[in-house]
């Protein structure tokens, strides 16, 4: 599962219109966790039961082997392969297999001394597919369990971020077209080449206004800072502190909260600042985001 051009034009619509879009990547993040962990339960339930006359570590043996791609040993070991990157300043195959093997061990000890000095702390995992049933001692749970944790944190970080990535463009185009503005004011295909690269530019002539989109909340001062700092011209996002407006406002930055109510319309005041040519926008939102979303991704 991906973020796929629907959950794309879910995100949009939300945002648009002023609701929160979180539920479609929580959504998202939540059904790829979960197919994720029953098929990881599937293949430890084959793993161990291979593996039950044999004394060596048998998940080691298994979901680190040096056969299973770089990403797959990493997270399987309680990494992942950005954090091994952050460490090592690389992240070969050779290098996430020689960090994942360490840090498993080094996992697996501290669990060890984490059940020595609780003993009277115990868990059992028991995992049953088609009439297979297999147990898990506390040592072997614990680190199944840190394994799903993992993920889910990859899962998350990666899928927000891919959000955000994949939405401002086709945000910033959908702003746009529900101005109906003239495809020549916002095509970034004339953008020059010796112009600095941002998520969108909105054109009027020589001119070109550097447009920045930030998904983010009210908690996020610091992500607005960097766009100050990057000297944008307009400013969209999901959510703005009052500090946030009144720093834009300092530096003549233009800016949409589109939580606001009606907080999309903002946008139509900043196409009449910028004298760029639109429409006033009067009809049906959702009817009017469902066409343009269309025009957009389903290509």
């Amino acid at each position: 599962m991906t973020l796929t051009d629907q959950v794309v034009k879910n995100i949009i619509k939300r945002l648009v219109k002023g609701q929160d879009y979180r539920i479609e990547v929580v959504a998202l993040i939540n059904a790829e966790f979960l197919q994720f962990a029953i098929d990881f339960f599937k293949k430890v339930i084959e793993a161990k039961f291979a593996n039950k006359d044999v004394t060596v570590d048998w998940y080691k043996q298994t979901f680190l082997n040096s056969k299973l791609s770089s990403d797959e040993i990493a997270i399987n070991s309680g990494l992942n392969k950005k954090t091994i990157t952050n460490m090592y300043n690389s992240a070969s195959k050779e290098i996430v297999i020689d960090a994942s093997n360490e840090h498993y061990d080094v996992l697996y000890q501290s669990i060890s001394n984490l059940i020595e000095a609780q003993p009277d702390i115990d868990l059992t995992l028991t995992i049953k597919f088609r009439g297979v049933s297999v147990e898990l001692n506390i040592n072997e749970s614990l680190i199944v369990i840190n394994t799903l944790a993992v993920k889910r944190s990859a899962l998350r970080g990666g899928l927000w971020s891919t959000a955000g990535k994949r939405v401002e463009k086709y945000l910033m185009a959908s702003l746009c077209k529900v101005y109906s503005v003239p495809f020549e004011h916002f095509d970034q295909s004339k953008i020059p080449s010796s112009i600095r690269e941002v998520d969108f530019y909105l054109i009027n002539g020589d001119t070109y206004s550097r447009c920045e989109v930030k998904m983010m909340g009210r908690g996020n001062p610091e992500s607005a800072d960097a766009i100050f700092a990057r000297e944008s011209n307009v400013f969209v996002s999901d959510k703005l502190s009052d500090l946030n407006k009144r720093e834009a406002d300092r530096l003549n930055v233009k800016w949409v909260e589109l939580r606001d109510e009606n907080g999309y319309k903002r946008f139509g005041q900043i196409l009449k600042e910028l004298g760029i040519p639109h429409t006033e926008f009067n009809g049906n939102l959702d009817e009017h985001l469902d066409k343009i979303l269309s025009e957009l991704l389903d290509k």
